[in-house]
């Protein structure tokens, strides 16, 4: 029997005062449940997406809840000179980064035999070498300032195995490892890297692109008997980012209540 979801959390100002750059931070998804999470919990946020209608609709449905419209740039995280470009619209829009959320990740369904290599290289490409991109490029910035924190979206796909998704599990494996590797460099400059990893987080996009069954396959794998919330990931995400994990870095956390 399935469990109901919490009630939505009342905010605490867990982050106020701290700026936020989001990747993928459009739509339904996790990436705009953590940019309204965190404009509950008072950061000021500079979102990016490669959707500029979603992008901007995001924007404006934060601020239609009264708070700041985030500052938005359309990026393309494949992108060198745009990754850059965007991580200079925020320091120029906010003043500095005190947390940069890596959200971008493409899936697909596809068995080895049949995978191509433009396949395998698209959600690497969009899923693990953006996360590296990203970091790569904000690090200066929060290592000048001797402070910072830096949350990716991982999966739980990088430790179980699934059929179909040997692209995308390899991609969320690489980001756990990026993870755990870059936190040791990034520590001697106060900066600190985690990572959740999700189980399965339900919005529309991913019921689109999802084949037929699979989902409430995976539902019944969960021990709760239903999907996250967006906002339940967004939520790790949050104190991930927050001061309140001071002490954590190179750490990848399971959101997920699937059944050993």
């Amino acid at each position: 029997m399935a469990r109901p979801a919490p009630d939505y959390p009342t905010p605490t100002g867990l982050l106020k005062g701290k700026t936020m750059l989001i990747t993928a931070a459009a739509g339904s998804g996790i990436g705009g449940a953590v940019a309204q999470r965190a404009a509950e919990e008072g950061a000021t946020l500079f979102l990016s997406d490669m959707h500029e209608r979603r992008l901007g609709e995001t924007a404006d449905r934060i601020a239609s809840l009264g708070f700041a419209r985030p500052g938005t740039l359309v990026c393309d995280v494949t992108d060198e000179a745009q990754v850059q470009a965007l991580v200079a619209a925020a320091i120029a829009g906010m003043g500095h980064v005190d947390i940069l959320i890596n959200n971008a990740g493409l899936g697909g369904a596809a068995p080895v035999i049949e995978m191509t290599d433009d396949q395998w290289n698209k959600v690497l490409d969009v899923t693990l070498t953006s996360v590296f991109r990203m970091t790569r490029a904000i690090l200066p910035h929060m290592y000048a300032r001797q402070t910072g924190a830096i949350v990716n979206n991982a999966s739980v796909l990088g430790w179980r195995a699934q059929k179909l998704q040997a692209h995308y599990a390899a991609a969320k494996a690489g980001v756990m490892a990026f993870t755990r590797c870059s936190a040791l460099e990034a520590a001697e400059q106060g900066v600190r890297i985690n990572a959740v990893s999700p189980s399965l987080a339900m919005h529309a996009s991913l019921s689109k692109v999802t084949p037929p069954g699979l989902l409430e396959e995976l539902t019944e794998k969960e021990a709760f008997g239903r999907y996250a919330e967006p906002w339940e990931v967004a939520n790790v995400m949050l104190f991930l980012a927050s001061d309140l994990s001071s002490y954590m870095t190179g750490e990848v956390v399971s959101v997920s209540s699937q059944q050993a």
